[in-house]
């Protein structure tokens, strides 16, 4: 990145710009493949995208407008998206999960008057009152039936996305690298989802710092374009010259067909997805597949299983959509729980609540800043107050508690609003879920602080079973007791048939809170005499 100025990077990160060159250069090698079995080549792609980009600027998009995007993984949301870029607007992912309020204020937020949207989700608008549909004003359907458009709303159907032979404007002034390309709006599993403003440098600096891809490999999406881990594979094979594999989601009894059928060369397992495939009996499938690299988060089991059954390299990472993979390993890692070391370019801090330095071994936040300007996110749209907070002192404060080790070695060790605090305590979540994990019969686990009636917090295990298996709480409060203080055991345990989550898999933890101890089939050790103390 040294030395890389917005003139010269705007060739290779404007998206409109990279199309035509990748076309110009590679004309009938693929970009993407699909799980139907269809494929465009970068002259194919290139075609798509400026037949709906006509498409949507006859319907009125220009330059600069946000328009977006409520649809599902494949080819429409893929073209849809580069459309709105090729003619110098901003795309607006929505998270296919997201009704009521989580929808209002993405629709309040970010202002879109048009919207492109899978026909079986209008009911979803037709629910909201007609002032938290915000300015929308225009929808395109895509996909089967005929929905029941609210009052007020034009509507059109897909066919108003393939340009009639038109060609596409002209963007009225050149887009530039710092030109806002996506706003990308945040999980909410903590808090209320904020727009998290991408221009096409930050994209194209994060995508280029997963060092170890090249043109020769092919990336399968398997997340949202809703979420930064679907949006970055596909601006950065576009800029390397390689290619995409988009599938629906991840399936572990469907993978490995997916994997072959798609020639996938890596892919980012989240979460248990790799617990779930190594759950699995080994099958002859899994040796010999294109698959040569994944990306594994967090680290929290050793590589060796995975190289040894599917001939595999492995690497882990950190990254938030506000910044750019900060963070990232060598192959196949052994400093189990990390997340790598800084690349080039990046400055970090582990800091006290004041923003002071703590030292090796310390836990405190995780502080981040960059010697590239827009590689980073620039802010949080039409929130000032959040922008603020989380650019302060100059610094990027990223909300996660971190502790780095002598060699250099960063270690995610919680969400900072998931840190418990009992009688004086801090208590990891993300340290008990690992122990609650490592019992035989849990496959999943979510910790979470519920309100003590002696002040603070207890602590709180939500876990599914492994199937065929029973969690016995009991015995899961014996297990634990041997392997972490005694004031880590959880008091309550609820046992549950799946964790809420969202599309990206991560547990909608805020859920778990606000159902708390009122939730049904809650176990509470106080009750059935397991006291535990100091001696214990």
């Amino acid at each position: 990145m040294n030395g890389l100025g917005g003139a010269d990077a705007q060739p290779r990160c404007v998206l409109r710009d990279l199309l035509h060159a990748q076309a110009e250069a590679r004309p009938d090698e693929v970009y993407a493949a699909f799980e139907s079995g269809q494929t465009w080549t970068f002259r194919e792609l290139l075609a798509q995208v400026r037949e709906t980009a006509a498409g949507l600027a006859a319907l009125g998009v220009r330059q600069g407008d946000f328009v977006a995007l409520w649809l599902a993984h494949g080819p429409v949301a893929l073209r849809t998206w580069f459309a709105v870029n090729y003619l110098g607007a901003v795309a607006v992912p929505v998270n296919l999960a997201y009704k009521g309020q989580l929808l209002a204020r993405v629709l309040a937020n970010s202002g879109v008057r048009l919207m492109v949207l899978e026909s079986h989700l209008v009911d979803r608008l037709q629910a909201l009152a007609p002032a938290d549909r915000a300015s929308l004003s225009s929808l395109v359907t895509v996909g089967d039936g005929e929905p029941s458009v609210p009052p007020g709303l034009r509507q059109v159907d897909e066919a108003a996305l393939h340009g009639a032979g038109s060609s596409p404007p002209e963007p009225s002034v050149p887009i530039r690298a710092t030109d806002l390309q996506v706003v990308l709006y945040t999980s909410g599993t903590t808090g209320p989802s904020k727009g998290v403003l991408c221009s096409y440098l930050h994209l194209w600096t994060s995508g280029h710092n997963v060092y170890f891809l090249t043109a020769r490999d092919r990336y399968m999406v398997n997340l949202p374009l809703a979420h930064v881990s679907g949006i970055l594979p596909c601006t950065l094979m576009l800029a390397l010259g390689g290619s995409i594999a988009v599938v629906e989601r991840f399936q572990t009894d469907r993978f490995w067909e997916q994997i072959r059928g798609c020639q996938a060369t890596f892919v980012i397992l989240l979460g248990a997805m790799a617990k779930f495939l190594l759950s699995q009996p080994a099958r002859d499938e899994e040796r010999g597949t294109p698959l040569t690299k994944i990306l594994l988060l967090p680290f929290d089991m050793p590589t060796e299983p995975m190289r040894q059954r599917w001939g595999v390299d492995v690497y882990t990472s950190f990254n938030m959509t506000e910044v750019c993979c900060p963070i990232m390993s060598a192959p196949n890692p052994t400093a189990l729980g990390s997340c790598g070391r800084l690349r080039p370019g990046i400055e970090a801090r582990i800091a006290d609540p004041e923003d002071f330095e703590v030292a090796d071994g310390t836990v405190g936040e995780l502080l981040l800043r960059t010697d590239q300007p827009w590689s980073f996110s620039h802010g949080y749209h039409e929130d000032p107050a959040a922008t603020a907070r989380a650019w302060r002192n100059g610094w990027f404060h990223t909300g996660d508690a971190f502790r780095r080790d002598a060699e250099g070695n960063f270690y995610f060790v919680d969400r900072l609003k998931d840190t418990i605090r009992r009688r004086g305590e801090n208590i990891s979540s993300f340290e008990v879920e690992a122990e609650l994990l490592a019992f035989p019969a849990v496959q999943e686990a979510a910790v979470v602080a519920v309100p003590s009636e002696f002040g603070e917090d207890e602590v709180m295990a939500v876990v599914t079973s492994k199937p065929g298996q029973r969690v016995d709480p009991v015995e899961l409060v014996h297990f634990l007791v041997p392997r972490m203080p005694y004031f880590m055991v959880p008091r309550y345990v609820r046992v549950v048939a799946e964790l809420p989550k969202t599309p990206t898999l991560k547990v909608e933890k805020h859920l778990l809170r606000h159902q708390a101890l009122e939730a049904p089939g809650v176990w509470d050790r106080e009750q059935a005499g397991l006291h535990l103390n100091r001696n214990t």
